[in-house]
């Protein structure tokens, strides 16, 4: 049930799409329809096109917690409606989220005015970008930093947008990212990022860790199958609703809460600690603020002494408490290290007989195991080691320690290389009978390797079902992934990376196998083709590659109408002149050239932005040759558009002439006709009073009607060619004889009309591209409609007043009054300093892209004139 909770009028007014609600169950929803409240408030953020009840998952299951202690503590969860706004797309509405996010917090800590335990401040989570909403709410001039006491974001791109499709995303990440690095010491904020992992098709998980600083250390970035008790990877939207890291969630949410304000705690260590304990590395014990390090040992107990080095205890219905010894003295000479696993039991180090050091804290939960790793050195002054076994009824459990030397349980396993395609691969065998092994993955820490680990496990005498577990470890980032395998078996172990390894970081990733002593294991490893790779961290700027190639035909096609009087077809100048070698040595020379301090200085001075390429090294995302790879897309893309379009001009010519009376060419040409100017100025005004990008669209169609009258008139033409040959060419002749332009008017001949409607067909394909642009704007316009007739900010305003009057003039443009124009071979130059541009500043910032297509229609159409 979602109870709406009333905002101030003005507030109201100010937002009307924007709602807060409170969520509640049964007679936790019937008491609380009369405030005020006397819980924990938490505050949930939608993300892009999210939707206020996916609150209620988290919601229901923390419900559930309190009734099962009686309400002694409970947590009041209060959802943001954003209408399903997609902020993903247009960022102009971030900063209004955000205001409206201060103004429910305010909101909220009233509705608790009064109370015993009134809460001075709200935990919040945020879904997507909800969560980078929520960090944005520090930035805001009059909002007090401690009006938040606990920020949990899931599968929020921190880092950078998804996809940069116009400046009012990037620039509201540069100043939320900015503050947050500025200022570091003064933000006691804790926040938690939680990602989705490589299920999340939709915000991978590299940019969802926060940065990371040494004067910040409230903040985690973990994955959601590193997350002990979830150890699954989700997608997206299943992340806000995924039981077991909502479970997670809501346990850490209750160890949070102080006793004695009845609110979440505002100790930052504390917080921290729970977060870790919940997050990072759970020990299968509940948490404790302080935890005991003395246990005391003594009692009526079994003891018994275990001498050898390995040793395996397998219970059923124990009815006595028994301490298993072992002494350390003779295990020290030979072994560095010790291993126990259980049942989720307890182990202890005890270091005299009646009082011992608890060292179970130091335990790690895996889903069917709880393990211990000691290094003999790091306790040099404990006797003996006693694992404890409980009095259990009813319950089977097994223990299993060993000792070992770390020498003969580490094994190195190098990759191989990255363009080995699939054909080789590294083999290892574990051939001792161990219980746990390391190994080693030399050569592995950049995000672009991709591997297939192989694990066959051979089993004699097996009269049981054996479980293994496959651990990926990577100390850099928690970003571990865990495999279960029955084994004897094949397992398959995909290996990739979130987080590239830093430079200055020495660590080796490392898989964990924790194994049965009765079974044989061979691991090997194959190199994976990484297309899958590319296409995920550089898919976003295909867009980018795809205009740059057509850019390259259209300065082929200005050429050659320049050099020959005639315009090739579209598809013979993208083979031709849609080359990588023109393109990719500019933009790897700028970039090297950067590394020298007086370049940069230089580039500074002309306010030059940064090189698209040094932004995607700083985040670990250069991949060998994949500028290469995205060309070749790009151009295929380009092509393949190209062909589209066409046949859609096509099929379009042919529907005219099935409606509409024959057309013939124009006798006169006209650059500028009677309604063209009103069409321009209605246009501008219908940018200025609604959206840029809805105005941009009505000037595509208008381009387009432009085309297909012209293709409609030329097939007429040729029609009545065939009917009447002689006519024809007399007509021909004649259209054709040279006359002064400045006494005589331009007519078009049906060769002309073939030349411009190939001109046309390019200029089309990179209007297309801008449209497609455009859309997300125009797309959210369309959505709030029934809010804002008119979208502000507009990304898309400056672009569309200056599009529309050059596309109104080059839909009246022929090639016969551009080609004898002394502007044409400067026109023809630009596309290729254009098409580099593009490639340098519009990779990873789409929304640039339009800037550098409209330079050379402009041009294009100025060749009328001069």
């Amino acid at each position: 049930m979602f109870m709406k909770i009333e905002l101030p009028k003005k507030l109201a007014k100010r937002y009307p799409a924007y709602e807060l609600y409170l969520y509640g169950e049964g007679s936790y929803a019937e008491e609380h329809k009369v405030l005020p409240l006397t819980g924990i408030p938490v505050l949930f953020l939608p993300g892009n096109a999210g939707s206020y009840k996916q609150v209620r998952s988290i919601g229901s299951i923390a419900l559930r917690k309190a009734e099962d202690i009686d309400f002694k503590y409970h947590f009041d969860f209060f959802s943001v409606n954003f209408n399903g706004e997609l902020v993903a797309l247009y960022g102009g509405s971030l900063q209004k989220q955000t205001k409206f996010v201060h103004e429910c917090i305010k909101t909220i800590l009233k509705l608790y005015k009064g109370q015993e335990f009134a809460p001075k401040s709200v935990a919040i989570i945020g879904h997507s970008m909800g969560g980078l909403v929520a960090r944005a709410l520090l930035t805001l001039k009059n909002f007090k930093h401690d009006l938040i006491n606990l920020l949990v974001t899931q599968a929020t791109p921190h880092v950078a947008p998804v996809m940069p499709l116009d400046r009012f995303i990037t620039d509201f990440y540069m100043t939320v990212n900015n503050y947050w690095i500025l200022n570091a010491r003064h933000i006691n904020l804790t926040t938690l990022s939680v990602a989705g992992g490589f299920r999340d098709y939709q915000v991978r998980s590299g940019l969802t860790f926060l940065p990371k600083l040494s004067d910040h250390t409230s903040a985690l970035s973990v994955v959601s199958s590193a997350v002990p008790k979830t150890w699954v990877s989700t997608d997206h939207l299943s992340i806000v609703w995924c039981k077991q890291l909502q479970l997670t969630t809501v346990r850490a949410f209750f160890d949070l809460i102080d006793a004695d304000t009845k609110q979440i705690t505002q100790n930052p260590k504390k917080k921290l600690s729970v977060l870790n304990h919940h997050f990072i590395r759970h020990p299968a014990k509940h948490f404790e603020e302080n935890p005991s390090i003395i246990s005391d040992l003594t009692g009526t107990s079994m003891w018994v002494p275990v001498k050898v080095s390995k040793w395996t205890y397998v219970a059923y219905n124990e009815s006595d408490k028994i301490y298993f010894t072992f002494p350390l003295a003779n295990h020290r000479k030979i072994y560095t290290h010790v291993y126990c696993q259980s049942t989720m039991l307890v182990r202890k180090l005890v270091h005299f007989i009646r009082q011992g050091v608890d060292l179970s804290w130091k335990a790690e939960l895996l889903p069917t195991i709880k393990s211990l790793t000691l290094r003999l050195q790091d306790y040099p002054s404990l006797s003996h080691l006693v694992v404890y076994v409980p009095s259990i009824h009813g319950s089977k459990f097994v223990v299993d320690c060993e000792f070992f030397k770390k020498e003969t349980r580490s094994i190195q396993l190098p990759v191989t290389h990255l363009f080995s395609f699939g054909l080789s691969s590294r083999k290892v065998i574990l051939n001792t009978s161990g219980l746990f092994y390391n190994i080693e993955l030399l050569n592995f820490g950049q995000i672009y390797q991709a591997f297939k680990i192989s694990v066959v496990s051979k089993c004699s005498a097996v009269k049981e079902e054996i479980t293994s577990i496959y651990k990926l470890h990577i100390p850099w980032s928690y970003e571990d992934s865990l495999t279960i395998a029955q084994v004897p078996s094949t397992t398959e172990i995909p290996v990739k990376l979130h987080i590239a390894q830093p430079e200055n970081d020495s660590h080796v990733a490392l898989l964990k196998m924790y194994t049965s002593s009765d079974c044989q294991y061979e691991v090997s490893c194959i190199q994976m083709i990484g297309f899958g790779r590319c296409v995920r961290f550089h898919g976003g700027a295909l867009p980018a590659y795809v205009i740059s190639s057509i850019l390259l035909a259209y300065g082929g096609q200005l050429y050659s109408l320049f050099s020959t009087g005639h315009c090739l077809e579209y598809a013979t100048m993208l083979d031709k002149e849609a080359k990588p070698y023109k393109v990719d040595p500019f933009v790897i020379m700028i970039k090297f050239l950067l590394g020298y301090k007086w370049f940069k200085e230089l580039w500074d001075m002309c306010l030059l932005p940064e090189l698209d390429a040094i932004v995607l090294t700083s985040q670990s995302m250069c991949f060998p040759l994949v500028s290469l790879i995205l060309f070749l897309f790009g151009t295929c893309t380009a092509y393949w558009g190209g062909l589209l379009s066409s046949t859609s001009v096509r099929l379009l010519s042919s529907l005219w002439l099935a409606l509409k009376r024959p057309s013939e060419l124009p006798k006169e040409i006209k650059i500028i006709s009677p309604d063209l100017p009103i069409l321009t100025i209605v246009l501008i005004i219908v940018s200025w009073t609604t959206c840029g990008a809805f105005a941009i669209l009505l000037t595509y169609f208008y381009y387009m009607f432009k085309i297909v009258h012209l293709q409609a008139s030329l097939t007429t033409f040729k029609n009545s060619q065939t009917v009447n040959p002689k006519h024809s060419r007399r007509s021909e002749k004649k259209s054709n004889h040279h006359k002064d332009p400045a006494v005589h008017p331009l007519r078009l001949s049906a060769n002309d009309a073939e030349d411009s409607l190939r001109m046309h067909s390019t200029v089309m394909n990179l209007l297309t591209w801008i449209v497609l642009l455009s859309m997300p704007s125009l797309i959210y316009w369309l959505k709030n409609l029934r809010y804002y007739f008119k979208l502000n900010p507009d990304p898309c305003k400056p672009l569309a007043f200056i599009l529309i009057p050059t596309m109104a003039l080059l839909g009246n443009t022929y090639t016969v009054s551009v080609k004898s124009s002394k502007l044409l071979k400067t026109t023809s130059q630009f596309p290729l300093p254009l098409a580099v541009g593009v490639i340098a500043f519009g990779s990873a910032h789409l929304y640039r892209v339009p800037c550098f297509v409209f330079i050379p229609l402009l041009l294009h159409a100025l060749c009328n004139f001069m």
